[in-house]
């Protein structure tokens, strides 16, 4: 019987839709504190993740999701980043 790999799943904390974790974009916050984008998903640190999707990130920043998730205020550069990051894509 072959055997089949599981898909890490995530939950978006903008929709709140748990989708496979390849599809969604993780920002992290690493252990001195800083906020980026992990492209990998493999930095270290507390990390959320968020849909490709620009309303997710939208309704993520304005419900204060963003900061909960990583327990930490979260810069409007940091946002634009994900806005371009989103864009891009």
């Amino acid at each position: 019987m072959p055997h089949t790999r599981k898909i890490p799943m995530r939950t978006c904390i903008g929709c709140h839709e748990q989708k496979p974790k390849k599809e969604m974009i993780r920002i992290v916050r690493d252990p001195q504190g800083a906020l980026s984008i992990d492209r990998t998903g493999k930095k270290s640190g507390r990390g959320a993740y968020i849909c490709d999707d620009p309303a997710c990130l939208e309704k993520a920043a304005s419900g204060g999701g963003i900061e909960r998730a990583l327990e930490t205020p979260v810069t409007e550069a940091l946002l634009a980043a994900l806005r371009k990051e989103l864009t891009a894509r």
